[in-house]
C-alpha cells in the first residue's frame, strides 16, 4: 500500500507503508544511530515525533524485547529507507515490521531518507503527516501542519504511581520525567536502592523519603512546559542533597536556576556525538537525543560552570554547580545500545552520594 510523507514547507515523499495505516501528525526528526533502533523507538523522548533513521537498512537484528527503553513505544511514526524483512540474530524475537503493527506506530518506507534528512537539516525541525490517503488536499494538510504542538508529553511518558526497586546501597530518588529503563538498571547495577516517582510528585514527599541522591531523568517536549516541576526542583536543589540530572532533567534544573533554555534548528539525535571535558580536554562518544539546550550565556557563572561542551557546534553538554554535589548532563551516559564512553559519571554520583554522607 502506497503512504505519503507530507511536510509543512509542502515537500511529499511517496513510499510504501509500514506498521499501523492510522494517519498520524507529529514532528519530524532523524536519528543518526546505524544500531539500536529498538531502544528508539521506545525512547519516551520521543513522544509525539515522527523518527527518520538515516541509516538506509534497519531492522536486520529483529527485535530483542529485553532491550526496549520503556513497557512500549512512545513516538508516532517510523520512518526508514528499506526494512529488513527477515532479522538474522540469535536474540532475534520478533521483526521489526510486525513490532511496528502490533504496537500500532505508523511507519513509511522507501523514501529517500538523505533527502529528508537534508531538508530537516537545512531548514529545521517540522511538523509532518504520514498518511494512505491518495486525496489529500495539500493546501489542508499544510494548514494542519502548521497548528500541531507537541505541548506537556512529560504527563503522558511518566509513571503513575511511585515504583521501588529494592537495593542494599545508597537510596536514590528518581523523577520519571520519561525516563529511559537503562538508567534505573545503571543505578540498580550499582546496588541502589531506587524509588522512581511521578513528574509532578512534591519535593517535600521526596525529601521525606531521606534519599542519599537525587535523579532528574530524560524526557520529551519543550521543558518550559515543565512548570509545576521546576518549581518542585527548586526545592530539591536547596538542600544538600546531591543531584545527578540527565537530558530534560539537565534543562529543568538549569531553568530552576534561572538559565534559559531554546529550541534548536534540527536538535541532536544519535549515537555518534562527541562531547569534551573542559577540565580534562578529554572527547568522549555520546549518545543524544534532544531538541532544546540550555543557552550557555543564560548560566549564572556565580552558582555554575559549563563542564562539557559539543566538540560539532560548542552547545552546553554539562554544568556542575559550584559548591554543591550536582552535575547535569545533556547527553545520555546510560546510553543502550551505546557508547558507553560516559558510563563513568555514574560512579562519580555514586562518589558524590559517598562524601555527602
Amino acid at each position: 500500500m502506497k503512504a505519503f510523507l507530507i511536510l509543512e514547507d509542502g515537500h511529499v515523499f511517496v513510499g510504501k507503508s509500514i506498521g499501523s495505516t492510522k494517519e498520524i501528525i507529529s514532528e519530524i526528526v532523524f536519528n543518526t544511530s546505524m544500531t539500536g533502533y529498538l531502544e528508539v523507538l521506545t525512547d519516551p523522548s520521543y513522544a509525539g515525533q515522527a523518527v527518520c533513521m538515516t541509516y538506509p537498512l534497519i531492522g536486520n537484528y529483529g527485535i530483542c524485547y529485553e532491550d526496549m527503553e520503556a513497557d512500549k513505544p512512545w513516538q508516532s511514526g517510523f520512518i526508514v529507507r528499506e526494512l529488513t524483512k527477515v532479522p538474522s540474530n540469535f536474540r532475534s524475537q520478533d521483526t521489526i515490521g510486525k513490532f511496528l503493527i502490533d504496537n500500532e506506530i505508523t511507519g513509511i518506507e522507501g523514501i529517500d531518507t538523505r533527502a529528508l534528512t537534508k531538508i530537516l537539516r537545512e531548514k529545521g525541525t517540522m511538523n509532518g503527516m504520514i498518511t494512505t490517503d491518495e486525496n489529500y488536499d495539500l493546501n489542508q494538510v499544510i494548514a494542519r501542519l502548521k497548528e500541531y504542538v507537541i505541548g506537556d508529553v512529560v504527563m503522558q511518558v511518566t509513571c503513575k504511581e511511585a515504583m521501588h526497586y529494592p537495593g542494599e546501597g545508597f537510596k536514590v530518588a528518581v523523577v520519571d520525567l520519561g525516563a529511559k529503563k537503562n538508567i534505573i538498571k545503571s543505578l540498580i547495577k550499582r546496588g541502589c536502592d531506587v524509588t522512581v516517582y511521578p513528574a509532578d510528585t512534591d519535593a517535600e514527599t521526596i525529601l521525606a523519603s531521606n534519599p542519599d541522591g537525587i535523579m532528574l531523568t530524560n524526557g520529551p517536549g519543550d521543558p518550559k512546559e515543565c512548570k509545576k516541576t521546576i518549581e518542585e526542583i527548586k526545592k530539591m536543589f536547596a538542600t544538600n542533597v546531591p543531584i545527578f540530572a540527565i537530558c530534560l532533567g539537565h534543562q529543568l534544573l538549569a531553568l530552576a536556576n534561572g538559565g534559559d533554555t531554546e529550541k534548536m534548528k534540527y536538535g541532536h539525535r544519535g549515537a555518534n556525538h562527541p562531547v569534551k571535558d573542559l577540565k580534562t580536554g578529554k572527547v568522549y562518544i555520546s549518545t543524544q537525543n534532544h531538541g532544546y539546550m540550555v543557552k550557555e550565556d543564560s548560566i549564572n557563572r556565580n552558582i555554575a560552570e559549563v563542564n562539557f561542551i559539543n566538540v560539532n557546534d560548542k552547545t552546553v553538554e554539562g554544568v556542575h554547580y559550584l559548591g554543591k554535589n550536582v552535575q547535569t548532563v545533556q547527553f545520555h551516559p546510560e546510553a543502550c545500545a551505546g557508547p558507553l564512553d560516559t558510563d563513568y559519571l555514574f560512579d562519580e554520583f555514586m562518589n558524590m552520594m559517598e562524601v555527602s554522607k
